[in-house]
């Protein structure tokens, strides 16, 4: 199978920031925060950044590996590495990127909604009415289809220069928007004990096997790994580019706007009487789900006409790390058509997007839904993928360190990197596996009785 001509990356910089657009976004300022709230507060945070450098850097290593010594998306590319059995797991890769961009486009029309709200009206008054009101039913729909549409557009026209272009600019604003808003959120009164909810973590919790699990998933989704979107922006890469070091850079930038983003929405929760109705789940798994949505409004409210012009500004940068990832997920799935069918751009990134849009909609009105696709796609699918993917690049891909060594020059470092590929990390990922496995039948159960 030959690989078609691919474009590269303008820079090595324009690879890291375009990288980091993809994993930054809603997977850090909306679902991290929701994660810590319903998965034990710090220890989750805590175990979290464990999984990130002890099993996210390896498997995103495993990814860049397979992706630049292919120059091909997922299906052809572990097809071309491993035969054509293989390919199946560019399916899995496939299906994932679908299934996640279906409800993450909807939370992210839920972000255009705000962003507009904050220009033409500024924030309600009541944050948590407003989100209840807002989020579901058609208008929830057209949001989502407006976003989708936005997308497809963009992948239509290639996104090379998009992503790269924005990059640059736009995730250096959203992270010292988000630092200053934690400095902001310092000085309020009560404070304190979001905090010690987010940074003081309770012993019993580190040994909760749901913590664990759901600590190793949030990695996956947070980095962008585990659905072929890392593989396929690997493909673009020249040869000098140096991976591990890419691998350390994109996962510490995307853990600081994930961390930054709990210390602006836990001292503000817990200051402004929210943590009773979102860690409690009085108001129900929706309210969880829209911590970010109910907490930083209030925040700009509190904050008279500067907060407008703060929030608005918030929003903006949220939208589009929103929209940088979901167009790094569209192109999965496009750039699959178009090696695998040979189908040309419009056709492939408009019938993908279009499939996508409409799988989409049963999460615009109903939060239930919305969470058993996230537990489904957002933590099952992606540990299951990450566990193949090291399987595949531990024991059956030809010499992977040396495509890793390309550009580094720690060859010990490189070993011990494959032997955790092999011996640990398909041990731990079983594990994970198990547990969301475990709490998707829960899930399921719990829909279909009312309980």
């Amino acid at each position: 199978m030959e690989a078609r001509s691919r474009e590269g990356w303008g820079t090595s910089l324009g690879f890291i920031l375009a990288a980091i657009g993809s994993a930054v976004g809603l997977g850090n300022m909306w679902r991290f925060p929701y994660a810590v709230s319903t998965r034990g507060g710090a220890a989750f945070v805590i175990l979290y950044v464990i999984m990130v450098l002890v099993v996210g850097v390896p498997v995103m290593m495993s990814e860049f590996a397979v992706g630049r010594r292919t120059r091909l998306s997922p299906i052809s590319a572990l097809e071309k590495a491993g035969g054509r059995g293989w390919s199946v797991l560019g399916y899995i890769f496939v299906l994932t990127g679908c299934l996640i961009l279906a409800y993450y486009a909807v939370i992210a029309g839920w972000t255009m909604r705000y962003m507009l709200e904050a220009l033409i009206s500024g924030f309600a008054g009541d944050p948590g009415e407003y989100y209840d009101q807002s989020t579901t039913g058609i208008s929830a729909v057209l949001y989502h289809m407006v976003f989708m549409t936005l997308t497809i557009s963009i992948v239509i026209g290639g996104i090379k220069a998009g992503i790269e272009r924005a990059s640059l600019i736009l995730m250096p604003v959203l992270f010292v928007l988000i630092v200053g808003l934690a400095a902001w959120a310092f000085l309020l009164e009560g404070s304190g004990a979001g905090y010690a909810f987010y940074l003081r973590p309770e012993l019993g919790d580190f040994l909760s096997a749901s913590t664990f699990s759901a600590a190793a998933s949030q990695a996956f989704f947070s980095l962008s790994l585990g659905m072929g979107a890392m593989l396929t922006y690997s493909s673009y890469l020249s040869r000098d580019e140096n991976l591990p070091s890419s691998a350390i850079k994109i996962s510490l930038s995307d853990f600081g706007v994930a961390f930054f983003a709990g210390l602006v929405v836990f001292p503000v929760m817990f200051a402004l009487g929210l943590s009773s109705q979102i860690l409690t789940g009085e108001v129900g798994e929706g309210r969880a789900l829209g911590a970010l949505f109910v907490s930083l409004p209030r925040a700009f409210v509190e904050m008279g006409a500067a907060g407008r012009i703060v929030g608005l500004t918030f929003f903006i940068a949220l939208f589009v790390g929103a929209l940088t990832s979901a167009i790094s997920l569209l192109e999965v799935v496009t750039s699959s058509l178009i090696d695998t069918w040979k189908m040309e751009r419009i056709r492939a990134a408009l019938g993908a997007g279009l499939v996508i849009m409409v799988i989409g909609i049963p999460s615009a009105y109903n939060h239930s839904i919305l969470g058993l696709f996230d537990a489904v796609a957002g933590e099952l699918l992606l540990v299951v993928g990450a566990f193949f993917l090291v399987l595949f690049v531990g024991w059956r891909m030809e010499d992977p360190v040396a495509e890793l060594s390309e550009g580094f020059s720690s060859p010990r470092l490189l070993r011990g990197w494959l032997g955790l590929v092999r011996l640990v990390l398909p041990i731990v990922l079983i594990f994970v596996i198990y547990d969301r496995a475990k709490n998707v039948v829960q899930m399921v159960w719990s829909m279909i009785t009312g309980g």
